[in-house]
């Protein structure tokens, strides 16, 4: 594991190009805090995803964990002009879940390993731009 420094606190990025960040709080809270942070900052929230209720309501017990996904079109238009596929990948998501230590996480996939498509240069400005608003609206919800 990669520990990255940073405003975030104790962010960490895994083999499966995952960033992890610790958070204070519980999930709904930490979700909260990144919705209004989303909001905040310009973008669209589209859709805030239970899916420890969608556990529940399949009569299964999951740790609580919720999905963000949320997207701004002057960032994500132009990835899909170079790779109409990077549709697939984006808005982009934020998962915001407990673990078994109780410990509270929020969760994303670096946009250049998720948007690694013909087309899409990794120094393409608007990665970088996707990168550093992930950075910023995950280390203002995370509390630390």
């Amino acid at each position: 594991m990669i520990a990255l420094a940073g405003a975030a606190g104790s962010a960490m990025a895994d083999e499966d190009d995952i960033t992890r960040v610790k958070a204070e709080g519980a999930v709904d809270e930490v979700m909260n805090a990144l919705e209004m942070a989303v909001e905040g900052a310009g973008a669209t929230v589209f859709a805030r995803v239970d899916h420890a209720g969608g556990a529940e309501q399949a009569g299964m017990y999951m740790e609580p964990s919720q999905l963000l996904i949320f997207g701004n079109p002057k960032l994500g238009t132009p990835a899909m002009q170079d790779n109409m596929l990077a549709g697939l990948y984006l808005p982009l998501k934020v998962l915001v879940y407990r673990d078994k230590d109780n410990q509270v996480w929020l969760a994303y996939e670096d946009p250049d390993e998720t948007l690694d498509l013909d087309g899409i240069d990794d120094d393409a400005e608007y990665i970088k731009q996707m990168t550093g608003a992930l950075e910023k609206l995950v280390a203002k919800a995370s509390g630390m």
